[in-house]
């Protein structure tokens, strides 16, 4: 009877031995797997935050209001340069040219800002450079020198570019230059590449004649080659009618006749161009119009013989014409015969000579321009002395 009891307990005893076995050695499978399979995890986990964070910037990258700088991938060395083009309001400049250079001058990249002005040098190696801005309307920009570190992200200075000076270039020269071009000019002007037009000028607003530029272009005009021809027509048409009989017929006449003439073109053209005209100040040539109404242009054209223009470009009384041919004919009483002598061919000279000028201000107002070699197709305006 005590047997079995003891017996009993023993089969109990072996039984819960069983069957703390049966729980402990799962719970011990599971431990060693937790130990082995979670630390590899963890170590991956790791790892793969270590990765992430090398491949994000330690800080965020400057911003630029309507866009921000993308991350740029550099190799080690290399670091970034990056601004706003403004104008003075402060206004975002697009489409500005900036030229990373070295201090030497050396051209690195070259790129157009952006629409709101932005621009950006990447994978710059590390060193010395300058940043050089040119936009339309603006005044050009060179930046300092920037020292770039291996790495570095460079955000420069906002500049504030002024708006770029206009200049007009005024060329300035003296009066006697500017006259002594448009004589030289005026000197190869010829009626149908033949009579003389020396004393028409094209040029409206021209530049004053200087004494001796009046004195000069008298003399090249009443001594050229063609007077020669106009005297001796003239005084042959003299001779065939007889005018001033006193220097009577034959070879003697003519050359009397001849003489005359050409001491009265002369004479006339010597004293109303050059002298007379000196002293009063006032230009002997005849300028053109060639606008406005038919009217207006013969009346401009008549009243040349009365009304000149002085060196100052005010209108007064032609006194060097009427002055000039008045003293021709005066002078002329010392050559032409007795019998014509007089107070009258003093004005009846004056009178054919201010005849003359007018008659030949119509045709040149008229007609002489279309055929006047070396003349200007246009009416140029002449520089501002």
């Amino acid at each position: 009877m005590n047997a079995l009891p003891e017996t009993k307990k023993i089969r109990n005893s072996v039984l819960a031995n069983e069957r703390r076995q049966f729980v402990v050695l799962p719970f011990s499978l599971c431990l060693f797997i937790l130990a082995t399979v979670i630390p590899a995890d963890a170590q991956q986990q790791a790892g793969t935050r270590t990765e992430i964070s090398t491949l994000l910037p330690d800080a965020p990258l400057p911003q630029f209001g309507l866009q921000s700088v993308p991350p740029t991938t550099q190799t080690e060395g290399q670091g970034t340069i990056l601004g706003v083009v403004l104008d003075l309001s402060g206004a975002r400049v697009a489409d500005a040219r900036v030229t990373l250079t070295t201090p030497n001058g050396v051209q690195v990249q070259m790129l157009q800002s952006k629409d709101d002005g932005a621009f950006v040098f990447k994978a710059v190696p590390s060193g010395s450079y300058q940043v050089v801005i040119d936009a339309k309307g603006l005044e050009p920009f060179t930046s300092p020198p920037i020292v770039l570190g291996a790495g570095q992200v460079y955000e420069m200075p906002r500049e504030l570019l002024g708006i770029a000076s206009t200049s007009t270039t005024v060329e300035v020269r003296p009066t006697e230059e500017i006259a002594a071009e448009q004589i030289k000019q005026e000197e190869k002007q010829r009626i149908l590449g033949f009579a003389p037009a020396f004393y028409v000028s094209y040029v409206k607003d021209a530049a004053p004649m200087t004494t001796k530029q009046k004195y000069s272009l008298a003399a090249h005009d009443t001594l050229d080659w063609t007077s020669y021809i106009g005297v001796s027509v003239a005084a042959g048409i003299e001779q065939a009618s007889n005018t001033h009989p006193g220097y009577g017929q034959g070879a003697a006449g003519y050359g009397k006749r001849w003489a005359a003439q050409f001491a009265d073109g002369r004479s006339s053209d010597f004293l109303s161009h050059a002298v007379f005209a000196s002293m009063l100040h006032q230009d002997p040539r005849y300028f053109y119009q060639g606008t406005g109404t038919t009217k207006s242009r013969l009346y401009h054209a008549l009243s040349s013989a009365f009304i000149a223009r002085s060196d100052s470009g005010k209108t007064m009384p032609n006194y060097s014409y009427l002055l000039g041919t008045m003293a021709s004919g005066a002078l002329s009483n010392a050559y032409y015969p007795h019998a014509d002598r007089g107070v009258g061919l003093v004005f009846t000279t004056a009178a054919i000579g201010i005849g003359g000028r007018a008659a030949q201000a119509v045709l040149e107002e008229f007609v002489s321009k279309r055929i006047t070699k070396n003349a200007p197709k246009s009416i140029p305006a002449g520089p501002t002395p």
